[in-house]
């Protein structure tokens, strides 16, 4: 006796909360229109599936940055000598003076 009490109470909690819905979709209209139980687990499949697919993508990219930054780590680094450059004070540089393609002997 008292489960079929729980199933009528528990039935009349979901027929209300389906009116309520209705109501607050559809307003007055509500008698025409109905809401397909299926439409919004849709909706939630879609979003799921989408917030899935942009950790999917955020991973990658972190783990594609993170091996990019270890293979540079593991490259030598080379240096780069400073280039001599011209002084301030009016000396003539020490570079030799190159010829023109013009000047040709």
């Amino acid at each position: 006796m008292p489960r079929e009490y729980n199933n009528q109470v528990i039935e009349s909690v979901s027929v209300r909360r389906q009116r309520l819905r209705e109501a607050a979709l559809f307003g007055a209209d509500r008698a025409r229109h109905s809401l397909d139980e299926g439409v919004g687990k849709l909706f939630a499949s879609v979003a799921l599936a989408a917030v899935i697919c942009a950790g999917c993508v955020g991973w990658s990219f972190i783990d594609r940055e993170l091996a990019k930054e270890k293979q540079q780590q593991n490259q030598p680094t080379q240096t780069v000598a400073p280039s001599p450059s011209p002084t301030s004070s009016g000396t003539p540089s020490t570079r030799r003076p190159t010829a023109s393609p013009t000047q040709t002997r």
